[in-house]
């Protein structure tokens, strides 16, 4: 053991424990449908999380600029590219 390996996993735990906990609530999503909605919501959670994005902030941006975004510049709305576009424009 070299000591670049840890010898548990805990962050990786901690980081599943909110759908552990929540799994016996997702069997009665009431449908489907809805299942899938609840995952698009923790997904989109989880990628501005992963880009330590304030999804407040990303979905006020978003709404604010929708109207005057070009179709061929769609992914400057994508969560993961909300910060590189702020300091562009704020340049």
């Amino acid at each position: 053991h070299d000591g670049n390996l840890l010898i548990d996993n805990n962050q990786i735990e901690n980081s599943l424990r909110g759908l552990a906990l929540g799994r016996k609530n997702y069997l009665f999503a009431g449908s489907h449908d809805a299942a899938q909605r609840a995952a698009m919501i923790y997904s989109f959670f989880a990628i501005c999380k992963k880009h330590n994005i304030n999804p407040y902030n990303w979905l006020k941006n978003t709404l604010l600029n929708i109207s005057t975004i070009n179709h061929k510049n769609i992914t400057d709305l994508y969560p993961q590219n909300f910060n590189k576009v702020q300091q562009l424009t704020n340049m």
